[in-house]
């Protein structure tokens, strides 16, 4: 079946001397791997290396068979060209983290067009924006709400969070309970805008603590999430 849809990318891995396979999370039909053969020499056609950064978002012409294999992609052209993207060091950083951690999560060969247009918007978003030191928090948070475990809020009185849960309590005696300031600044975080909370002011410790503890929350809530590659290089550049 051949189409044309829009089209994130997630991750590029080079294969052999010449070849690229990508992951691209689809519009029409959810995350999907192509097969890209020559390209790493190819000074001709109509896809070309550069356009499968990590989150580019593209037009693409396809041929799926959607049999669970790798896929023919025919064309692609950049739909939204980033401004600053992936040419300041902080955000394109983010993007490498932000692209890991889509790698691990999202698995489903199957249209979810809600989270299409939180992605397509947020990276805008990122694009257009200065202030974004807490951009990866939110957008992790709010990420939840699409995969399906958004932190229960109706107790968020309580002093404590549980990871494996999901919910506010009082007791402190779990292994996956999380308390003190954790907690404060992932109530603030709850529910807040990007705008809203980029103006939540945290030390690099704090920053780095709440990052880590929602690693450790999408890993007891994913099957298979693995530990990120990137969190270091992001770690390194806001130290």
């Amino acid at each position: 079946m051949t189409l044309q849809t829009e089209a994130i990318v997630i991750h590029a891995l080079r294969y052999g001397e010449t070849d690229l396979i990508v992951k691209l999370f689809t519009r029409s039909n959810g995350l999907k791997s192509y097969l890209l053969r020559g390209i790493l020499k190819s000074k001709k056609g109509k896809l070309r290396a550069a356009l499968f950064q990590p989150l580019t978002q593209l037009e693409i012409e396809a041929v799926h068979k959607n049999k669970g294999g790798l896929e023919r992609l025919k064309e692609a052209k950049i739909k939204t060209a980033y401004v600053s993207l992936h040419t300041q060091i902080l955000k394109s950083s983010i993007v490498l983290f932000i692209s890991e951690v889509l790698k691990n999560s999202i698995q489903e060969e199957e249209e979810n067009e809600a989270l299409y247009e939180y992605l397509e918007a947020t990276l805008l978003w990122l694009d257009t924006h200065d202030e974004i030191a807490n951009f990866h928090i939110v957008f992790m948070i709010k990420l939840t709400q699409y995969l399906g475990f958004y932190p229960d809020t109706s107790q968020i009185d309580l002093p404590c969070f549980n990871l494996e849960e999901g919910t506010f309590g009082i007791s402190r005696r779990h292994i996956h309970n999380i308390e003190g300031l954790q907690v404060s600044y992932l109530k603030e975080f709850l529910g807040t805008t990007f705008d809203e909370g980029m103006n939540i002011k945290l030390s690099k410790v704090i920053r780095s603590n709440l990052v880590n503890t929602l690693l450790t929350y999408f890993e007891l809530h994913l099957h298979g999430f693995k530990n990120l590659k990137s969190l270091a290089i992001l770690n390194e550049i806001y130290n």
